[in-house]
């Protein structure tokens, strides 16, 4: 049995908490230290947390030396700074979910693995679900997704920043709707209409209601519709799914098992297996991709393709007219080679002969 992987967590808060109760009840890693800005909260979350004799500091430059990989829980503006230090002290990088706030940071994130050589993995924790799987499985059998739908209603009351953004159904959520429909068609978006807007008695600043149509390579469609002041019959965090194929249909709910039918009514039953879900699943394929030099799902390069999904929708949304997923990444690498300053990561944007082929939009 290989030793555990040595982890060197930033991050301590709410997210942080989660992450540290996951490494716990992972034996293919321990924890080797607890990085955050508050190092006594730190202190304390480690503490609380059965961690009493790992170390804590304010920076991960003070811990790096005694891991093996770093889990990034900072807050999303922090990962540019934080996962690429990490980075280049030669630690390969589980990163929370966004990867970035832009498409425009995700860039130099993506040449900051290429210049170091080490894994940059996001967690998308969505991805991770037994009932995805089943569903995936389900769909294989069925045919190519002709359709893709998730309808997503939720009514939270947040408190603080969500509540003062301007588009924060699309910004602050969807990134999980959105990616997991790359998953589950198994093609590529090109392009995006999307109308977002703020119901009368919305709670939120911002557009707290959008519906968005998606166009994939292989001629598929997914529409998304949601909102975040739906009081009442309320769908799961996950949305509720329906895919339509030559063969039949498949629903999900979000929660429970996936129901399926061919097109001759006779039932399709989902096969529910016993695979880790959410961030411990995550964890576990980080952990398998550092020790075997595979890719993963949601590495870096391709990870940026959903957070172009999310920057297309709302510019869609501000414009009012169909929005192409490839011109906001060339504006975000056009926007990266003005503003990255530092050399090394300047020089390995700069050497792609298409950022679109870099990251995996084009072939």
């Amino acid at each position: 049995m290989p030793e555990p992987l040595r982890l060197l967590q930033a991050g301590a808060g709410g997210m942080g908490r989660a992450w540290l109760r996951t490494i716990a009840a992972n034996p293919d890693v321990v924890l080797a230290g607890l990085v955050d800005l508050d190092v006594d909260v730190a202190r304390a979350a480690a503490d609380e947390h059965g961690f009493g004799d790992v170390p804590v500091a304010a920076s991960i430059d003070e811990l790096a030396g005694q891991a093996d990989a770093l889990i990034d829980v900072t807050v999303p503006q922090a990962h540019p700074v934080v996962s690429v230090r990490a980075l280049q002290l030669g630690l390969p990088v589980l990163c929370e979910k966004p990867l970035a706030e832009t498409v425009r940071e995700c860039l130099g994130m993506v040449a900051a693995s290429e210049v170091t050589g080490k894994l940059l993995m996001v967690s998308q924790s969505r991805r991770y679900f037994r009932a995805i799987a089943a569903f995936e499985r389900q769909l294989a059998e069925l045919g190519p997704i002709g359709t893709l739908t998730c309808e997503f209603y939720k009514a939270p009351h947040f408190s603080g920043f969500r509540e003062r953004m301007a588009e924060p159904l699309l910004v602050d959520m969807a990134i999980h709707q959105f990616d997991l429909s790359r998953k589950l068609i198994g093609s590529e978006p090109v392009s995006v209409y999307c109308d977002s807007h703020n119901p009368s008695w919305s709670w939120f600043d911002g557009n707290a209601a959008a519906s968005a149509v998606f166009t994939y390579v292989d001629g598929t469609r997914f529409t998304f519709t949601g909102s975040w002041c739906a009081d009442g019959l309320e769908t799961s965090w996950n949305g509720r799914w329906r895919a339509s194929t030559p063969g039949g249909t498949a629903t999900w709910d979000g929660d429970n098992a996936p129901i399926a039918e061919h097109k001759s009514g006779d039932a399709l039953p989902a096969e529910l297996g016993d695979e880790p879900e959410e961030i411990a699943g995550s964890l576990v394929e980080f952990v398998d991709a550092v020790r075997s030099s595979t890719t993963p799902q949601s590495e870096v390069h391709s990870n940026v393709i959903s957070i172009a999904m999310v920057e297309a929708a709302v510019r869609s949304a501000n414009t009012g007219v169909p929005v192409r997923i490839a011109d906001v990444i060339t504006d975000a690498y056009d926007e990266a080679l003005a503003t990255i300053q530092d050399p090394a990561l300047h020089a390995a944007l700069k050497a792609w002969p298409n950022p679109l082929k870099a990251v995996g939009l084009q072939d």
